[in-house]
């Protein structure tokens, strides 16, 4: 057999891509061109290189994945899969690896000005001889890597005379809004080539959601908001968005270890499976999410187990539903919604990510970061925050790792939050150290566990724990002997509040003072209901600031 080229496309600097503007529409319309680039587009530039040399390139499906035809003399190019954020292909030599390059790269510039691509191949080949997997894992870790950090960042011509310039990307400005929106749109603005081909890929982002989730949802009644005004809010109140990023954990190493000491073959149909299943699970986790949304509306409101709130109508009659996914098709999600179900709906999307089953039998879990902000507060500072609770959510893993003494393939579901009602001043770690950190000890809970460990875990920072605050402190249940009446009383609950800062003595001393017998159950500790306080770490100040952020839904949403 001939020596072929792997050749691997990733793209970089997707943060600042999707959320370098503050209107909805154009992380939309972003994020939709970033699904493309490794996607449709690399699909697309493979048939025209068989076109242009009149020759066969094979593209499997879900339906084909055990087809591998690379090899054959009239099959010249061939994909092993596409997910995760990048492509891996082969090729029959380096002249039609270069050639298909050239023309994604050429899509990706007219199409997606501004999205930066990184292409890496490795020559010379020999298929058959059973290390394909080995090759793709140090294209993976080492070489492309390499192409990142050697990539020169491209400086863009800020205009030259007298121009106006982008309100989103402070680029010299091509165009207006006017034709790419909607009439219900804010005022017109002037906008960039890399603006306007976001908003042009906004009505194709709508086509393939509504396509994707259209048996979630009723579409004759309900849409997808384009506009983070249309999310939902009570009347009167602050208007408040959520941002959630889950990324699944460990799967670079679950698609390292996918079709290891196989045939290249195989290898190439164990990795395609593995793709498509985690590209499936990620999906039906969000369908479920859109469904329990669903359930849980009435007469044109959001029916909360604390609260209600009304949704937004479109000029057509249609409510929007207050939750809008934006990147989606895999391990990795990112979704906006009204900022009182971003909790609830970030858990719920965990919890059915879990129930996903995929091809290499090992069990899916996902850490996720949600930052809640107020409605028009710049994007690109939250998803900063987002991004750096997400990490702390997978040190988190990390420590219950070490604690539970578990190898180093051991992952749980974890979560973790920031409330930012007053703006964002300075990184995550900043933030906690001055507002939650006191001489007592640390204020927060979270990170947090989704589920209790399966055997023997004393693990009391979980999400069941948390919620049973919140429902308590609330007032959601009924008084029973030796849980505490807290139905309106939010005074003594936010006195309890500024309490807890000073530690657990004075947290005892309130109780008895009072005359409050307990505070709400948290696991197997006696202690945390009689102080508040365990190990320096303090168990209710969460669920305290928690309860003008959080709506339940219907269902049981808070198993443990």
């Amino acid at each position: 057999m001939n020596k072929l080229t792997i050749t691997v496309v990733d793209t970089t600097g997707i943060q600042d891509y999707v959320f370098s503007s503050n209107r909805l529409s154009e992380n939309i319309g972003a994020s939709y061109l970033v699904s493309q680039a490794t996607n449709k587009w690399v699909k697309e530039a493979l048939q025209t290189l068989g076109k242009e040399f009149h020759q066969k390139v094979h593209i499997p499906s879900c339906e084909s994945l055990h087809e591998v035809h690379i090899g054959h003399e009239d099959v010249v190019a061939e994909i092993i899969y596409t997910g995760g954020g990048n492509a891996v292909l082969l090729f029959a030599s380096f002249q039609y690896a270069e050639r298909f390059t050239q023309i994604l790269s050429k899509r990706v510039l007219q199409d997606a000005p501004g999205l930066n691509i990184v292409v890496a191949h490795h020559q010379d080949f020999e298929f058959g001889q059973g290390n394909l997997k080995e090759k793709i894992n140090h294209i993976l870790e080492q070489e492309l890597a390499k192409k990142k950090r050697e990539r020169i960042a491209s400086v863009p011509l800020l205009g030259l005379g007298v121009t106006a310039t982008c309100q989103s990307t402070q680029l010299p400005a091509v165009d207006t809004s006017e034709k790419y929106t909607s009439t219900d749109e804010e005022d017109i603005y002037l906008i960039s080539r890399e603006t306007k081909a976001k908003l042009k890929a906004v009505p194709d982002a709508n086509q393939r959601l509504s396509k994707e989730f259209a048996k979630a949802f009723n579409s004759k009644i309900y849409d997808f908001p384009h506009r983070t005004d249309y999310l939902g809010r009570s009347e009167g109140d602050s208007s408040y968005v959520a941002i959630v990023h889950a990324d699944g954990n460990g799967m670079g190493n679950r698609f390292q270890k996918c079709g290891e000491y196989k045939s290249d073959k195989d290898a190439i149909i164990d990795m395609r499976q593995l793709s498509c299943d985690v590209q499936n699970a990620g999906i039906a986790a969000l369908k479920k999410v859109v469904e329990i949304i669903h359930n849980s509306i009435e007469n044109g409101e959001v029916i909360g187990t604390i609260d209600k709130f009304a949704l937004k109508k479109s000029k057509d009659g249609k409510y929007y539903l207050p939750f809008r996914p934006l990147v989606f098709g895999g391990d990795d999600v990112i979704f906006v919604c009204e900022g009182r179900l971003g909790l609830e709906l970030a858990a719920i999307y965990l919890r059915e990510f879990e129930n996903q089953k995929v091809s290499d039998n090992e069990k899916l879990t996902a850490r996720a970061g949600v930052c809640i902000v107020k409605t028009h507060y710049p994007f690109a500072r939250a998803y900063k925050i987002v991004g750096e609770l997400y990490k702390e959510a997978k040190n988190f893993i990390r420590e219950e790792r070490e604690r539970l003494d578990e190898s180093k393939d051991y992952y749980c579901s974890t979560l973790d939050w920031h409330f930012a009602a007053s703006g964002l001043i300075g990184s995550l770690g900043e933030i906690r150290k001055r507002e939650y950190q006191v001489s007592a000890g640390n204020l927060t809970m979270r990170p947090i566990r989704l589920k209790d460990h399966d055997i023997d875990d004393e693990q009391w920072r979980t999400w069941f724990n948390f919620i049973n605050a919140v429902q308590h402190l609330n007032g959601q249940f009924d008084y029973v002997e030796g849980n505490e009446p807290w139905k309106d009383r939010r005074n003594k609950v936010i006195a309890l509040r500024e309490v807890l800062r000073e530690g657990s003595n004075k947290t005892k001393q309130f109780m008895n003072a009072y005359g409050i017998k307990a505070l709400p159950s948290l696991s197997q500790f006696d202690d945390l209901q009689n102080s508040g306080w365990f190990e320096k770490r303090c168990a209710y100040f969460d669920a305290i600031e928690a309860l003008d952020f959080y709506i339940g839904l219907k269902g049981n949403n808070n198993e443990k």
